[in-house]
């Protein structure tokens, strides 16, 4: 197995792709042609593109390495708050927005569904904790992007985008299942047609909300 040079330590697949299209662009090979070695050598797309983005061919110098995403521990404390916070805030506007609804909307066929004030104290104070919680750690993440492009290629940041998305997507998905079932059941009250546009609005919300990240 090739190893990294004078230090003895096997080379990693990936690292023995990046330092072969480093030694292929210092040898002049164009990026088409390094693809397409790289391919008949059985590298996959991904991997092959991963590569050879890694490296920027500049005139009278050797290929200059591009920044790579990275992982740090105060990055995952930072965007996992961030994450919870964001769900604490959505959870509860929506418990507190349905209280609203049962109490604006009245419908016959269910009757007045009494929501204790327990449960509403509960979701407020819970938003005074969090809420402040989001709006400093999102002013904190947009300073720290401002002007730099080292936090748009963490790999926790796109992990935490990328789990997010996929709960607010699925949040999407089961509320409008749930809509629809109820319109075929006869169950489709204006109470619970304002329910569901609430959820699908904040789920909405929350993906707007992390729709770019993906994209850096």
């Amino acid at each position: 197995m090739p190893k990294l040079p004078g230090r003895g330590v096997p080379m990693k697949p990936s690292d023995q792709l990046s330092e072969f299209v480093r030694h292929a662009m210092a040898q002049g090979g164009s990026r088409q042609q390094i693809a397409q070695a790289l391919a008949h050598a059985g590298w996959s797309g991904p991997e092959i593109d991963e590569a050879i983005q890694g490296w920027e061919a500049a005139p009278g110098l050797p290929p200059v390495p591009r920044p790579r995403p990275y992982a740090s521990a105060q990055e995952a404390l930072l965007y996992g708050l961030l994450f919870l916070s964001l769900g604490m805030v959505a959870w509860h506007v929506c418990d507190l927005g349905m209280g609203m609804i049962d109490r604006l909307i009245p419908d016959p066929a269910e009757g007045w569904t009494y929501r204790g004030s327990s449960s509403v104290r509960w979701s407020i104070a819970s938003l005074i904790g969090f809420a402040p919680l989001f709006l400093f750690l999102n002013r904190k993440v947009a300073r720290m992007s401002r002007g730099d492009a080292g936090p748009r290629r963490s790999l926790v940041r796109k992990w935490f985008a990328s789990l997010t998305l996929l709960v607010a997507s699925l949040v999407f998905l089961g509320d409008g299942i749930y809509a629809v079932y109820a319109l075929l059941n006869g169950e489709l009250t204006a109470r619970f047609a304002a329910k569901a546009a609430l959820v699908a609005g904040m789920a909405v919300l929350v993906f707007a909300y992390y729709g770019d990240e993906l994209n850096d």
